[in-house]
């Protein structure tokens, strides 16, 4: 289960809101070994695309040896699905390098820029297998 705060969840929406058509991406850090997303980190969508999301390869690094410097891991990794629904694709699938984080997609294809509910939903991804989990905001 994710446990995530309201405020975290308004800023992932937010961004990935602000960022439609093309689908936003980022990273919400906790320290290490509490699986608790404290951290929002946007990033920028380095592919500018409307289906598929990818973190520039510098600033993910420089992100890591900030998390490592913080002593935090990547808790939650989201991105956006402007035209789908909020379930990971086979390149989402393919991609999700972290075993240990909840995976959280919005999906943007209702509304977009425009006010009115998204679709999120989050996931674990570990050696191909895809299993939602609750989410708990609080």
């Amino acid at each position: 289960m994710l446990r995530i705060s309201q405020e975290l969840v308004d800023q992932i929406v937010r961004h990935a809101k602000a960022d439609h058509p093309d689908e936003a991406c980022g990273v919400i850090a906790g320290a290490a070994g509490t699986d608790t997303p404290k951290r929002f980190i946007p990033m920028i969508n380095a592919a500018r695309s409307t289906t598929f999301y990818e973190f520039d390869s510098s600033d993910l690094l420089k992100l890591y040896r900030e998390m490592d410097d913080l002593d935090e891991e990547p808790v939650v990794i989201y991105h956006s699905h402007t035209a789908t629904e909020a379930y990971p694709s086979r390149t989402d699938v393919t991609l999700a390098g972290e075993p240990g984080a909840h995976y959280v997609l919005v999906s943007t294809r209702e509304h977009g820029q425009e006010a009115g509910p998204v679709e999120f939903r989050s996931y674990r991804i570990v050696d191909g297998e895809v299993t939602e989990e609750p989410v708990d905001v609080h």
